[in-house]
């Protein structure tokens, strides 16, 4: 068991190409993710249920490991979660609108733990789902390569017609921890307290650092097998005393397209910067840096609650 989060993770980046003329969403987080589980279950489902959960492989299929992720039985007080956090989020790169034809896109994939067993599964789904489109016109993309972060450098691991060569995961090491810090929102954070949504208002430190550190310790739970043990209650009476320096955030809205619900659906969030001091920095500090990972709030796995640090 481990008092600190030690979550291995590995991040890819797949450039694709368009063939033609295009017409993306405002972000294409969402339709990314929902062409990602289309591809990824015509690929490994052979029993061709029509729902997983009452099927023999329920607990084998990597579609559902992968994309719905049900809890494991064995994990004893998990059990109250009917979902666990999905290994992986999407994060594209695209402004969205018109993509000219010859254009590049760019989509990351971070991968936690062991969802990195099914690399070969997750690119040849998002090949699939490129080929097959994105957006309501199903705008088609051609995968180009994978590349891999390695330190500062992306080497290239992987071009169609060629063999894989990843580079093993990684356990992000924190560099010392800073006196102050400024947390830049680089995609809409959506935070919830009580069952409303945080605004700029209302936001505090604690609805932060809650999100990520239930999230955090959840993805190390289900996706490793050194899950995280710490002092969770003291985290959290820490963190709702912990004051901000300051914050500069406004309300982000935007709107995506809910084939499921056939209308569109709000997930606007935060945006803005939050500055953070004061002698108890160093508790919080391995999980606001990991975060900058494994992104933090609701819609994370399609790119929303990513962040970035500054610090002098």
């Amino acid at each position: 068991m481990s008092t600190i989060p030690t979550l291995s993770l590995a991040r890819y980046r797949l450039s694709f190409r368009a063939p033609v003329d295009l017409r993306l969403p405002a972000y294409t987080g969402s339709a990314w993710r929902g062409a990602f589980g289309h591809a990824l279950r015509r690929l490994v489902c052979v029993t061709r249920e029509a729902a997983c959960p009452p099927c023999l492989l329920y607990r084998s299929c990597i579609y559902p490991y992968l994309f719905e992720t049900p809890p494991d039985p064995r994990t004893g007080k998990l059990t109250k979660y009917t979902a666990a956090p999905h290994p992986y989020v999407l994060i594209p790169h695209d402004r969205g609108g018109i993509i000219a034809a010859g254009e590049t896109l760019t989509l990351d994939v971070h991968l936690f733990g062991h969802g990195n067993r099914h690399l070969p599964y997750v690119i040849h789904a998002l090949n699939r789902a490129g080929q097959q489109g994105l957006g309501q016109n199903r705008g088609e993309l051609e995968l180009l390569h994978v590349a891999q972060a390695d330190g500062e450098n992306w080497p290239i691991i992987y071009t169609p017609g060629s063999p894989l060569s990843p580079i093993p995961p990684t356990i992000p090491a924190a560099p010392p921890c800073p006196e102050r810090l400024t947390l830049r929102l680089l995609t809409p954070l959506r935070l919830t307290s009580k069952n409303r949504l945080v605004s700029q208002d209302r936001f505090q430190f604690h609805h932060l650092f809650s999100s990520l550190l239930r999230r955090i310790s959840l993805l190390t739970a289900f996706h490793t097998d050194d899950p995280l043990e710490t002092g969770f209650a003291g985290l959290t009476q820490a963190a709702r005393a912990q004051e901000l320096r300051r914050t500069r955030l406004h309300w982000h809205e935007w709107t995506r397209y809910s084939s499921r619900q056939d209308a569109l659906v709000k997930m606007g969030g935060l945006a803005g910067e939050i500055e953070v001091n004061g002698p108890d920095l160093e508790l919080f500090w391995p999980y606001l840096w990991l975060g900058q990972w494994t992104l933090a709030g609701k819609g994370a796995v399609m790119g929303l609650g990513r962040y970035r640090i500054d610090h002098p």
